[in-house]
């Protein structure tokens, strides 16, 4: 049977679904292309170190012309029709729905004996925050973004309780955009002062001990508008008084582009200001406090951008910092203030062959979150440097959010792995273990399902650990649709964690892999920077191996592969399935930075990703970035894999325009009948305060798109 006949014989819905399943057969049929609305190319060069690069759809960059916004309506319209008659969305409506309406707790933050957390009935569009006199009480809610907007499209993305436990600072995102404003909640009364701090992203507030006030950085503004391609700046807001009236007290005068942040000690004497540029180096300052007001000249304890430095705590004049300094995998050193220099650092916990993701003073001791092999480990240290031994976990899994107090001995964080949701566990510091203090109960069943770890070798003959989730019924040796993960940098490390969209997913029958490409920060700074600028193709390269051994394994084959990955995996994704169409089935790349000549003129937050990616000013790096960058390397007349581009409109961090230019460039260059989808979500931002309705949807269309690709189908598991 032909694709033709079909079309004649069936319904339209029957013709998506068989010409999807024989897209191989169909693929020289160009009377089955999808028809995309009009994208006009101009002609758009520009020239790089003497080569002239074509950008023919620049004029999608301008985000609010006319022409822009008809362009998506219509393609959301296009995306919407073609994904509403994909027969499985139903089920994966219905599945999600289901898996997501479970009670969710947050680790909770104690100060004074109050204790605020945030938590998820289930189906609430966004998590509460409630403030409770007991750990393992409910308490009652104080913060409920579900109330100011019927849609869930506010979040309350961060927050912070006064070290007397009387204010909530809560930061307030609307339409999921990185900006946010912070109110602050009485929790006596339970209403909020008239004090509203704005022009914030990514900031915290740093409370002074006696709550008069408290440290935030914020942007400068221009013509009326908070402008972000200047740095922040650090002020002191005094409660009760206007954010006009807010005092200036730090900015950096000498570089362009480093990001002052504020932290105030727990004992209150110091103000630290971690100082943030890019993701290799950093630098670390500090400020006396006297009875809250600073003393003194700021002075630049660590300033001479060698590598990462992170204060965890203090004690009196001796700092504790996790550094990378003469450590690539992390160690904890003090600092005596009065013999600052390096040679007299006191080294607390040393590096060792495991990686450490993060570092906690609490109740006299530190915590320190290591990863062996791409899995967590909690292991304790004196502040003298002796090994207290590691606190047992639940299972073979990750830990965060660390919460406690270095003056106090209660202790929470949080406990998960790729079957088991959030775990808030309790440990009192001096006993042996962790105790769990919220279980989530989740649907899905982590005795249906069997993880496995297994090590490949990338093309250079790196060895690459991939972990890979599959029901229980699944044999080895009989392929099938199967999805791979991956993301590839910036440090971050990919370690087991529960999602409902991965649990819909296996539910439905398919299979699960999260390949630890190089680029991120399981093995440490050296397993990162393999990843980076002059390096990146290793990233595709360790990502396209994984695909690879997955076939050659028999976990899956071409015509059931996808790959997906948001914002530097959306990255990731594009330039993989680019490089290697006939790997793949379908690829989902999600928010991503697709125009890698451009990345850099967004925004300053933007620019900071230089780090990583390099920029196109630089000759050496222009030649790489180039040579990979998905936008300009498609090639007219090509077959590439299905292809469902999800992006933001309210996204200011990757700026959708590069997700807009990325797609109309696909859809042209694709010569085959595979579709070559946008899905744009208009009022959500860069992944951040979506609703759980619209989880819901995004995940019932990726999955029902990448399934009829793929062939699965979950009535059948």
């Amino acid at each position: 049977m032909d694709c033709k006949s079909l079309r004649r014989d069936g319904s339209r819905a029957a013709w998506l679904s068989a010409c999807i399943a024989f897209a191989w057969a169909c693929d020289s049929d160009p009377v089955n292309k999808l028809s995309y609305p009009d994208a006009p190319r101009v002609d758009q060069q520009d020239v790089y170190h003497g080569v002239a690069v074509a950008d023919p759809y620049r004029w999608l960059e301008a985000l609010d012309a006319a022409d822009t916004q008809a362009w998506v309506a219509a393609q959301n319209r296009v995306t919407e029709s073609y994904l509403q008659e994909l027969p499985h969305r139903p089920w994966f409506e219905d599945r999600l729905a289901s898996l997501i309406d479970y009670e969710r707790f947050g680790v909770p933050e104690q100060r004074a004996g109050v204790y605020v957390f945030e938590h998820n009935t289930g189906r609430q569009e966004q998590d509460v925050i409630r403030v409770s006199d007991a750990a393992d009480s409910l308490g009652r809610i104080v913060v409920d973004p579900n109330a100011m907007a019927a849609d869930g499209s506010i979040s309350v993305p961060s927050w912070s309780l006064s070290p007397d436990g009387r204010y909530l600072a809560y930061a307030v995102s609307v339409g999921g955009s990185d900006w946010d404003s912070w109110r602050i909640r009485d929790l006596a009364s339970d209403t909020d002062l008239p004090d509203l701090i704005e022009g914030t992203k990514f900031s915290g507030v740093a409370w002074l001990p006696d709550a008069r006030g408290f440290f935030y950085s914020r942007y400068p503004q221009g013509d009326g508008e908070y402008d972000d391609s200047q740095q922040v700046r650090i002020y002191f807001h005094r409660l009760g008084q206007t954010q006009a009236d807010d005092q200036l007290v730090y900015e950096v005068t000498d570089h362009p582009t480093r990001n002052p942040y504020a932290y105030v000690s727990e004992d209150g004497q110091f103000l630290l200001i971690t100082l943030f540029d890019g993701y290799e180096t950093s630098g670390l300052y500090y400020q006396r406090l006297v009875d809250g007001e600073p003393d003194g000249s700021v002075v630049r304890l660590l300033d001479a951008w060698d590598a990462r430095y992170q204060f965890i705590g203090n004690d009196d004049d001796e700092f504790f910092v996790l550094s990378t300094r003469d450590a690539p995998k992390g160690r904890v050193v003090a600092i005596d203030l009065a013999r600052p220099d390096p040679q007299d650092w006191r080294e607390v916990v040393s590096e060792s062959d495991d990686t450490i993701e993060a570092a906690s003073f609490l109740g006299g001791q530190l915590f320190v979150e290591t990863i062996s092999d791409a899995r967590g480990r909690l292991r304790r240290a004196s502040v003298a440097g002796e090994d207290l031994g590691d606190l047992a976990l639940p299972g073979i899994g990750s830990v965060s959010g660390l919460s406690g107090r270095a003056a106090e001995k209660e202790v929470f964080f949080a406990y998960t792995d790729y079957t088991t949701p959030w775990t808030v566990l309790r440990h009192e510091v001096g006993q042996d273990a962790a105790t769990a203090l919220r279980e989530s109960a989740a649907g899905l069943d982590p005795a249906g399902y069997t993880t496995r770890q297994v090590f490949y070798e990338s093309r250079d003959g790196t060895r690459i650990p991939m972990t890979i989730v599959t029901p229980v019924h699944r044999k080895l040796g009989e392929p099938s649709p199967l999805v791979l993960y991956g993301y590839g940098g910036f440090n971050v490390s990919l370690l087991p964690g529960y999602s409902t969209s991965r649990a819909a997913w296996l539910q439905a029958g398919g299979s699960y892999a999260v390949a630890n490409l190089r680029g991120g920060g399981e093995y440490g700074e050296a397993w990162h920077r393999a990843g980076t600028k002059l390096n990146k193709q290793n990233v595709f390269d360790d990502f396209i191996a994984a695909a690879e051994w997955l076939i050659d394994n028999d976990y899956t084959t071409p015509k059931q592969l996808t790959i997906w990955g948001g914002s530097n995996g959306g990255l990731l994704v594009a330039a993989a399935a680019q490089q290697r169409p006939d790997l793949f089935a379908v690829a989902v790349p999600a928010v991503g930075v697709l125009d890698m000549l451009r990345y850099d003129l967004a925004s300053a937050n933007a620019r900071q990703w230089s780090s990583d990616y390099g920029l196109s000013s630089n000759a050496d790096e222009f030649a790489v970035l180039y040579a990979y960058s998905p936008y300009h390397n498609l090639e007219n007349g090509g077959c590439y894999p299905a292809t469902l581009v999800m992006a933001d409109a309210n996204d200011d961090r990757v700026v959708p325009w590069h997700s807009y230019k990325y797609a109309a460039a696909l859809q042209h260059a694709q010569d085959c009948a595979r579709p070559a989808l946008i899905r744009v979500e208009t009022n959500t931002g860069h992944g951040a305060g979506a609703s759980v309705s619209k989880i819901i949807n995004e995940y019932a269309d990726q999955w029902a798109f990448v399934a009829e690709v793929t062939g699965l189908d979950p009535a059948g598991s």
